[in-house]
């Protein structure tokens, strides 16, 4: 090694000890050796690319975000947030309701109007969420009541309660999810309450949405809210997953099915207009309406567990036309 050679290294050592070990600041090196603020940065820059520093993360997340990474590929969505769970329902919805809280604070921004799903995984969130500033939040539901039951998963309730955390206003959409005839949907519809309630869900920049399967075991229809009969008839029409107030095929393409017109709130179309879509989800039962959603691109970004996140990528290709 060269005279000049020898200095420049014995230099970037110095600098990097001084940054890394004794954690000077850029500004507070470049006074005491009487160079550029710039000139120190360049320096650090240049010891990473030589070797003299080597960074490394003790990531106990790496195998989540390996899967977090193959998700995004597979669907080219926004974003994934896997989360290694308990396979107990109940206390796997609680792990994925903390992280999905854990991202809303660093997603939501002040004056957002948020709408949001009814679903025991949205519920979940909810509830794990703890109180951070922002100012001018507003809550609001995107379909109207599953059954006549006060269950605390429905949508205005979810509405309710994240704005309670938040201490925010929220919105209460007056409407059940399914109405007897066409007729009553239209009527409904235009009525002027509900009509604000609709049109300020369309305006939201983020949402917070389940993903049903088409099941009987689907909470939709344990509610009462949708018949047997008339989970059939979707099945046969190709039907696998329930989002909001639409349901898609395996390939994620919405189905025309004659009861659309009795649902009241938004479909996935006028879901998809919203910025931010994050859809909360869990479960090996789940993986095919997961895997649909995910193909028709209705969702931004996923919360789910890391056994359901293995399953999806297992499914996929293997599902493909």
């Amino acid at each position: 090694m060269s005279e000049k050679n020898q200095d420049r290294f014995r230099l970037l050592v110095k600098i990097c000890q001084l940054y890394y070990e004794d954690g000077l600041t850029q500004l507070d090196i470049a006074k005491r050796l009487g160079i550029s603020r710039p000139h120190v940065s360049r320096m650090l820059t240049a010891a990473r690319n030589e070797g003299i520093v080597r960074i490394s993360i003790n990531n106990p997340f790496s195998a989540e975000q390996e899967l977090e990474k193959l998700l995004i590929e597979a669907f080219g969505i926004q974003d994934a947030l896997i989360v290694d769970c308990s396979e107990d329902p109940s206390q796997r919805n609680a792990e994925l309701g903390h992280a999905a809280a854990a991202l809303l604070e660093s997603v939501l921004r002040d004056g957002d109007i948020v709408g949001v799903m009814a679903g025991q995984s949205v519920a979940s969130a909810t509830g794990e969420l703890d109180y951070f500033a922002a100012e001018g939040l507003q809550f609001v539901p995107l379909v109207g009541g599953w059954g006549s039951e006060g269950a605390s998963w429905q949508a205005s309730s979810n509405a309710m309660t994240f704005a309670n955390k938040l201490k925010s206003k929220f919105w209460i959409m007056h409407a059940p999810f399914m109405v007897a005839s066409e007729e009553t949907g239209t009527i409904l519809r235009g009525e002027p309450e509900i009509e604000k309630v609709l049109k300020l869900a369309k305006q939201s920049r983020v949402a917070v949405v389940s993903i049903g399967e088409v099941s009987d075991q689907a909470t939709m229809v344990k509610s009462g809210s949708f018949s047997l009969d008339a989970l059939s008839d979707l099945k046969e029409r190709g039907a696998v997953v329930n989002l909001c107030a639409s349901f898609l095929d395996k390939d994620g393409r919405e189905i025309d099915f004659p009861g659309k017109n009795r649902l009241i709130g938004l479909t996935a179309r006028e879901l998809r207009a919203i910025p931010n879509v994050i859809g909360i989800a869990g479960g090996t039962r789940k993986v095919e309406a997961i895997t649909a959603a995910l193909r028709g691109k209705w969702i931004d970004i996923l919360v789910t567990d890391a056994a359901t996140a293995r399953e999806i990528l297992s499914f996929h290709p293997h599902q493909t036309e």
